[in-house]
C-alpha cells in the first residue's frame, strides 16, 4: 500500500538551518553578489536569528534600500528552493540596520555591531 499526502497548509516559516544561498543586489551601484560559502552562510544565519521583528509594519524610508537580499532555503534536494526577500537599509547616523521582510510585512532592526558585520558580508568593496 502506498500513501501520498499533500497539504496547501504547509508551513510558511523558514528554517535558518536550511539557508543555502543569498543573492545580493545593490540598487545604487547595480552590483550583484551570490553568497554560497559555508562560513559566510553560517555567519548570516547567526545574524538573521538576532533580528528583532515588529509585525505588520511597512517601512516609510526616504531613501531606496541599500541592499536587496534574496534568501534561498533548500528543504529537499528534489524540490525547488523556497525564497524570501529582505530590503535592508544601513544607518549612517547610528550604525544600525533596518530590515524589511516583504512576505511577512515585518520590520526588523539590528544594533550597530551586528549591523556592521552584516554590511561587511553583503556589500562588495
Amino acid at each position: 500500500m502506498l500513501l501520498i499526502g499533500c497539504s496547501k497548509d504547509a508551513s510558511n516559516e523558514f528554517d535558518l538551518n536550511q539557508l543555502t544561498r543569498v543573492d545580493i543586489s545593490e540598487e545604487k551601484s547595480e552590483k550583484e553578489l551570490i553568497i554560497t560559502e559555508k562560513e559566510k552562510i553560517k555567519s548570516l544565519r547567526k545574524i538573521i536569528s538576532r533580528i528583532e521583528w515588529e509585525a505588520d509594519i511597512k517601512p516609510e524610508m526616504t531613501e531606496k534600500e541599500d541592499v536587496k537580499a534574496t534568501l534561498f532555503f533548500t528543504y529537499d534536494k528534489n524540490m525547488p528552493e523556497r525564497l524570501t526577500e529582505y530590503s535592508i537599509w544601513f544607518s549612517k547616523k547610528d550604525g544600525s540596520a533596518a530590515i524589511f521582510h516583504r512576505e511577512k510585512n515585518a520590520l526588523g532592526t539590528l544594533g550597530k555591531e551586528k549591523s556592521q558585520t552584516l554590511k561587511e558580508l553583503l556589500i562588495k568593496k
